[in-house]
C-alpha cells in the first residue's frame, strides 16, 4: 500500500542528505585521483543520470496520463536549470556554471525541500520528482567542490539579465497559452514560500526582488573569500 509523503519525514531528510554528502564523497575521489578522466568519468555519469531522469519524467506522465500543456514544455526554472547544469558537466563553461549555481540553490533547492509529491519511496513520482531535483543540486556541489568551478562578480548582472529573459518567455508562454510556467498567473497549488508572499499579482514584482536579492546573497560567500584571500595576500 502506497504511503503518503511526509514533508520532512525520514525518506525526505534521507534525499536531502545524500544530496549533499555524495557530490562531495564523488569530489573527493576526483581530487584523490588527480587526474581528468576520473573527473570527466564522474561529470558524465551525473549527465547520464539527469538525462534518464528527465526521460522518465516524461514516460512516466505519458503514461499515467497527466501530461498537459502545463508541464509538457521545459519552462520551468527547474528545466532551465537542467539544461545549465548539463552544458556545465558536458562542456564546463563559467557561464553554464553560474546559471546552473544560481538557478539550482535559488530555485531547484525549493522544489527539493518542498516538494509536489504525494507519496513516498517506490512510488514513481517521489523516485523521478527527488532524483530529478537532488541531481541537479548534487551536480552543481561536485563542480565546486571536485572541478573547482566557482561564480565571480560579473555572473551577478548575466544571471539577472537571463533570469529576465526566462522570466519573460514563461510569461509570455503562460499568456498565450493560458498555462501556468514560473507562476506568473497564480501559486502554486502545493506548500511553498510564495505562500508568505502578498495575492496576485502583487507577488510578482517581491519574486523579481528576492530573486535579486538571493543572488547578491548567493554570491556573498565568494565575495567574502575573495576579500579573505585579497588580505592575506596584502600581508
Amino acid at each position: 500500500m502506497e504511503q503518503k509523503f511526509v514533508l520532512f519525514g525520514p525518506q525526505h531528510l534521507v534525499v536531502m542528505a545524500l544530496t549533499l554528502i555524495v557530490p562531495l564523497v564523488l569530489a573527493a575521489i576526483v581530487r584523490g585521483a588527480r587526474g581528468t578522466r576520473i573527473e570527466r568519468v564522474v561529470s558524465l555519469s551525473l549527465a547520464v543520470v539527469l538525462i534518464g531522469t528527465w526521460i522518465a519524467w516524461y514516460v512516466l506522465f505519458i503514461a499515467r496520463h497527466w501530461i498537459t500543456l502545463d508541464n509538457v514544455f521545459p519552462m520551468n526554472l527547474c528545466d532551465w536549470a537542467t539544461i545549465a547544469v548539463l552544458v556545465a558537466l558536458v562542456r564546463p563553461s563559467i557561464f553554464a556554471f553560474e546559471l546552473a549555481y544560481f538557478w539550482s540553490l535559488a530555485g531547484t533547492l525549493q522544489g527539493l525541500v518542498t516538494p509536489d509529491v504525494n507519496y513516498s519511496f517506490p512510488e514513481p513520482q517521489f523516485v523521478v520528482f527527488m532524483l530529478g531535483h537532488a541531481v541537479i543540486l548534487a551536480s552543481v556541489i561536485y563542480l565546486m567542490a571536485g572541478a573547482k568551478m566557482r561564480p565571480v562578480p560579473a555572473s551577478i548582472p548575466r544571471v539577472i539579465g537571463w533570469s529576465f529573459a526566462y522570466a519573460g518567455a514563461a510569461a509570455l508562454i503562460d499568456w498565450v497559452l493560458g498555462v501556468n510556467y514560473g507562476f506568473f498567473r497564480a501559486k502554486p497549488g502545493h506548500a511553498t514560500a510564495l505562500e508568505l508572499l502578498s495575492d496576485w499579482p502583487l507577488y510578482i514584482p517581491e519574486m523579481i526582488v528576492i530573486g535579486a536579492l538571493a543572488t547578491l546573497v548567493l554570491y556573498s560567500p565568494w565575495a567574502l573569500a575573495d576579500l579573505i584571500n585579497r588580505r592575506r595576500g596584502g600581508h
